[in-house]
C-alpha cells in the first residue's frame, strides 16, 4: 500500500473520523489485520479559525503548503486535506507538492454524478456555501448547486463552529438542519451534500427525504482506495 499524508485538526473531531473510516475501508477491502499506512499533521484549529474569519487566506495557504511538503518529504504518496472549507487553498497546496492531491469536491461530485443526480443542495461553513471555490468545483462536474437562505446559512455555520467542532451534538440543532434540508428539497434539490466534515456527526440519511452524500466518508474511502491502488 501507498502512504497517505493527512492534513487534519480542522477540527480534530472530524479528523478522528477520517482515521477510523480510512482504516475500516482498508480492513473491509483487504481483510486480515490490514490497516492504512498514514502520516498526519494536526493543526491547532483555533489558529486556523482566526485566519479564516480575518481573511488571512494567504497566510493559511503558506502554512498548509509547507505542511504538505513536509508530509511528502516524510514519505506520503498523496495528500488528503481533512476539511471542506480549506479546499479554498487547494491550488496552493497542489502546487507545493509533486504527489497527487485528493480533492474532496471532485470525489464527492463523482459519486453524485454516478448516481445520476444533477441538482444538489449544499450544507457547509459560510465560506463553503457562499464563496465560489467549492461551488465552482461542483459545477465543473455539471452539477447545479443550491445553497440555503441567508438566515439558514448563518445557523448552519454557527452550529458547525460553536457545537460540532467542540463535539457537541444537540437535538435542537439536528431539527434545525432537518428544516434547512427540507427547504432545499422543496426548492428542487435531488440530494444533499454534507459539505463540512463535522456535519455527519449531526445528521445523515434518516434526516431528509433525499439521498445524502457524506463528504467525510467519501473522501476517506477515496483516500483508502488510492492507498490500496
Amino acid at each position: 500500500m501507498q502512504t497517505i499524508g493527512l492534513i487534519g485538526g480542522m477540527s480534530w473531531e472530524s479528523t478522528a473520523l477520517y482515521y477510523k473510516l480510512i482504516n475500516e475501508r482498508i480492513r473491509d477491502r483487504m481483510g486480515k489485520l490490514h490497516s492504512a499506512p498514514l502520516l498526519m499533521y494536526s493543526y491547532d484549529f483555533e489558529e486556523i479559525k482566526q485566519m479564516q474569519y480575518a481573511g488571512r487566506w494567504q497566510e493559511a495557504a503558506a502554512s498548509l503548503a509547507e505542511v504538505a511538503r513536509r508530509l511528502e518529504s516524510a514519505g506520503a504518496r498523496a495528500i488528503v486535506l481533512c476539511t471542506n472549507t480549506m479546499h479554498k487553498l487547494a491550488p496552493e497546496i497542489t502546487a507545493s507538492v509533486t504527489v497527487p492531491f485528493i480533492d474532496i469536491g471532485d470525489a464527492t461530485a463523482q459519486r453524485i454524478r454516478a448516481k445520476g443526480y444533477r441538482r444538489v443542495g449544499l450544507l457547509g461553513t459560510k465560506f463553503t456555501m457562499e464563496q465560489d471555490f467549492y461551488i465552482d468545483r461542483l459545477r465543473a462536474h455539471d452539477l447545479d448547486v443550491l445553497i440555503p437562505a441567508a438566515d439558514e446559512r448563518a445557523d448552519v455555520n454557527r452550529i458547525i463552529y460553536d457545537e460540532l467542532c467542540l463535539g457537541n451534538v444537540a437535538a435542537p440543532s439536528r431539527r434545525r438542519y432537518q428544516e434547512v434540508m427540507a427547504a432545499l428539497v422543496a426548492r428542487g434539490a435531488e440530494c444533499i451534500i454534507l459539505g463540512c466534515t463535522e456535519i455527519t456527526m449531526l445528521v445523515g440519511q434518516d434526516d431528509t427525504s433525499v439521498e445524502t452524500f457524506d463528504t467525510t466518508a467519501i473522501h476517506a474511502e477515496t483516500a483508502a482506495d488510492f492507498a490500496i491502488g
